[in-house]
């Protein structure tokens, strides 16, 4: 039986403090890596290996989000956010030594970056799913809205800051140490440390233990399998298209052999005792379509605002900083909309009329994107984005905040990393599928282009920083594959709609549930 525990506002408000530095660290690394990586493939001659870069992180970070879910579940969220700062950490300084001596058991500078990246990407897993499952922890649903809104501001903001912040280091952060010349975009990965440092020093000294969850073992058999099933899916679905065809016998291979491990998963956890994901919590009708909504939302987000910057230089001609900035207002638009939808919720307790009124949006923005022509300008591209962002924002934060709300409290780490796992997920399927869609309608206009043709285009264009002249054939062709790809995401954010519509609404409620930490104030 476990007690109710109490904490006071300090140890909430530094608790919190914590918790928004992992935030940003692990939502900065998603994104801060991106204007570096021109120079990175200068520097370590990996051309041929740019996607691994991005994959191996995406790969480690959403196959361990399910696994740190449970074991926080089973030992505690600070031991567990404890590691994942720590392997995040380590990650983060191995990466920026890659290359730094050479060949390493046998390793070059490229493969050892890919390794390092699929390290932080271990511990990275562990940094968004287990801060929400504190805030879970810490405050009850009622209150949990404005937190979490919060929270997906700071993720909109990282997502601004990040590619200036590894711009700025590539291009002025080149250092001599000690007689050593240190490259700009190695302390792309060394800002991390001081910061995963502070956090590490402030949740081991200043955040209370919370109290265990639950007791049993950890379900290896269930973590290997899912590992069997969801590695070989991504990697088909992250290379699928342009590094082999979708119908080549390693394509089929990688996706035969993840439907024969995600069946096999099925299995074993119907038996186990202590799942790694409870197969029970899918009768939930608001855990199950919450969860889908967030996939399809997901899936829709990324693959649409993927290829925007692709768009942008070379269907317009900007040059690749200038597209950067231009996210800007989706991304202001997604962190008011967050921020805002985040204290609705916490003051109204319902979340579904927001969700509803955020598809909308979105979906007014994604069809506004979808009649761009030849002729639109950058100012008349970023006003339909900024629409776009308003849209996304209470997705940010509220699919989760459901799936917490409708289960038992000792299921609110699975709860949180499930939501987390799948729009994941959604949003590598995303790229994918709307990666091919562009690449296939190119094909069909004749120009014989395929998607990493055009990024190498892109690239080249980025790593030089010169503003160039879009291409009229390149512009009309590519223009009019974009509208293709808008008018798919307008597909599946009205499926998502849909989905939203019956997610069924519980009141949140406006105190812990029993077995739940509790709050106390400070004495005066």
């Amino acid at each position: 039986m476990t007690t109710t525990q109490t904490f006071t506002d300090t140890e909430r408000r530094l608790t919190l403090g914590a918790l928004m530095i992992v935030f940003l660290l692990s939502a900065l690394d998603q994104t801060v890596v991106s204007t570096a990586m021109p120079r990175i493939i200068a520097e370590l001659n990996g051309l041929t290996l740019y996607a691994w870069v991005t994959t191996a992180y995406l790969l480690t970070s959403t196959v361990m989000v399910p696994i740190w879910g449970k074991l926080g579940d089973i030992y505690g969220r600070k031991p567990v956010l404890l590691w994942g700062i720590g392997i995040f950490l380590a990650g983060s300084w191995l990466s920026g030594l890659s290359g730094e001596f050479g060949t390493v058991l046998g390793m070059g500078g490229m493969v050892q970056l890919i390794v390092f990246r699929a390290l932080q990407g271990i511990g990275g897993g562990a940094l968004f799913t287990t801060a929400f499952a504190i805030i879970a922890d810490l405050y009850p649903p009622r209150e949990r809205g404005k937190f979490a809104g919060i929270f997906g501001s700071v993720f909109g903001l990282a997502s601004v800051l990040g590619p200036l912040i590894g711009g700025y280091f590539t291009d002025h952060g080149t250092v001599h140490i000690a007689g050593h010349l240190v490259a700009g975009w190695r302390w792309v990965f060394y800002v991390n440390l001081p910061l995963s440092v502070l956090s590490l020093f402030m949740i081991l000294v200043k955040m209370p233990a919370l109290e265990h969850r639950r007791f049993g073992s950890v379900d290896y058999l269930g973590a290997a399998l899912l590992v069997a099933a969801f590695v070989p899916l991504l990697l088909a679905l992250s290379l699928g298209g342009h590094s082999f065809a979708w119908s080549s016998p390693r394509s089929l291979g990688l996706f035969a052999g993840a439907a024969v491990a995600l069946v096999l998963f099925i299995l074993a956890e119907r038996k186990v005792s202590n799942p790694i994901v409870p197969l029970a919590l899918f009768r939930n009708r608001v855990f199950t379509t919450a969860n889908l909504a967030g996939f399809l939302i997901s899936m829709a987000f990324l693959g649409v605002v993927t290829f925007l910057p692709l768009y942008m230089q070379l269907g317009m001609g900007v040059d690749a900083t200038t597209s950067g900035l231009a996210i800007l207002p989706l991304m202001g638009g997604l962190i008011v909309s967050s921020t805002i939808a985040g204290q609705l919720v916490s003051r109204v307790g319902r979340y579904k009329p927001l969700m509803i009124t955020g598809a909308g949006l979105l979906m007014v923005g994604v069809w506004l994107l979808s009649r761009v022509s030849v002729h639109t300008t950058l100012p008349d591209l970023c006003w339909r984005m900024a629409i776009v962002g308003l849209g996304l924002g209470p997705g940010q934060s509220l699919f989760g905040l459901a799936a917490q709300n409708a289960v038992e409290p000792r299921d609110i780490g699975v709860a949180t990393s499930s939501n987390q796992f799948f729009r994941q997920i959604g949003s590598t399927i995303g790229v994918a599928l709307f990666g091919a869609l562009l690449t296939h309608r190119l094909a069909s206009l004749g120009q014989g282009a395929d998607l990493g043709a055009l990024q190498g285009m892109a690239l080249k264009a980025t790593a030089s920083g010169a503003h160039h002249a879009a291409d009229p054939t390149l512009s009309l062709a590519l223009t009019h594959a974009i509208t293709g790809v808008f008018l798919a995401g307008l597909a599946v954010i009205g499926a998502g709609l849909v989905v939203i519509l019956f997610i069924p609404e519980l009141p949140l409620r406006s105190r812990q549930p029993a077995g739940a930490p509790a709050l106390e104030k400070e004495p005066a």
